[in-house]
């Protein structure tokens, strides 16, 4: 996507030229992440995930939105020392992209109680209790969701630009067939009025 494009969500030129581009940078160039895949692959033994294209493809009707997912997803991380990053995630239970996030909302340990298992009284089961906060963030719990609420917002909004304009001209179509429906059908019984 290019820079320009950021207007359509209300930024002016002057904005995006001093708050989201190097120096080198013009307007009208596309943006480009800041880690190279073999960096991410050197890095964190694997290429770090588009968010963008996560947001588009978790979406499953009925169960929530991939924003849904997301969402969750940046909220859930916690300290796990057995892991190579040093972070987990309730979301994605052995996550390979550390918690890049992680000075705003602190440092967490999850917590798990062992209890019964309700289908086989002779097994116990590991079940998550919460989050014990370890180190405080920069920001508090209620800044932190929202911030992450309007990442995701503009995650979404960055995977598919169009769709608001998509949903609307559908809309049209629509009305548009429904009428060209009824139409036909109208003419089709003044056509074969006469047809016994």
């Amino acid at each position: 996507m290019r820079y320009n494009r950021l207007r359509d969500i209300g930024l002016t030129e002057e904005q995006i030229k001093s708050n989201l581009m190097f120096t080198t940078d013009k307007v009208g160039d596309t943006m480009v992440a800041a880690i190279t895949p073999k960096q991410g692959k050197d890095w964190f033994g694997g290429t770090p995930p588009d968010l963008t294209v996560i947001a588009r493809s978790r979406a499953d009707f009925g169960k929530g939105s991939g924003a849904d997912y997301l969402y969750t997803y940046l909220r859930t991380y916690y300290r796990d020392p057995n892991k190579a990053t040093g972070w987990d995630n309730l979301a994605f239970p052995g996550v390979g992209m550390p918690h890049v996030l992680w000075e705003l909302q602190g440092q967490r340990a999850a917590r798990y109680v062992e209890e019964k298992d309700p289908h086989d009284p002779a097994k116990t089961i590991h079940r998550f209790d919460g989050f014990e906060q370890l180190t405080p963030g920069t920001m508090s719990a209620r800044e932190y969701d929202s911030a992450v609420g309007d990442l995701v917002a503009f995650l979404q909004w960055m995977g598919e630009p169009a769709r608001s304009q998509r949903v609307r001209i559908g809309v049209w179509v629509l009305i548009f067939l429904g009428v060209f429906t009824l139409i036909a059908w109208r003419l089709n019984a003044a056509y074969w009025k006469d047809v016994k």
